[in-house]
């Protein structure tokens, strides 16, 4: 759910003091998840919890406007399983291996 536009974008203050006289291309450890990036954060290095560790994100000028934690998630994606992934994943193997048996065999003529 988005901020109210009259209350303005929120951003931690320890942040802020961490920005100011801090050198391009630092990196600043961080919990503040909530926190939206502002311009002034553009070239800089936030380690951002994602509630077990600290995933490095650079922040570029597309990301201006966004809040920090959607570039730190908290979940990871193992797969879907099943029987049909599993024989997918076979044929893929299976094919991938054929196709570098045959990248070999000219090289050996």
């Amino acid at each position: 759910m988005a901020r109210s536009l009259k209350k303005g974008p929120y951003i931690d203050e320890r942040i802020l003091k961490r920005l100011v006289g801090a050198k391009q291309g630092s990196k600043f450890k961080t919990w503040s998840r909530e926190s939206t990036i502002f311009p002034e954060m553009v070239g800089f290095t936030f380690e951002v919890h994602n509630g077990k560790t600290h995933i490095p994100v650079f922040i570029t000028e597309n990301m201006v406007g966004h809040k920090l934690g959607e570039f730190s998630p908290t979940r990871k994606f193992y797969r879907h399983g099943g029987k049909m992934a599993k024989d997918q994943e076979a044929a893929a193997a299976a094919a991938e291996k054929a196709r570098l048996n045959a990248a070999k065999e000219p090289a050996k003529k």
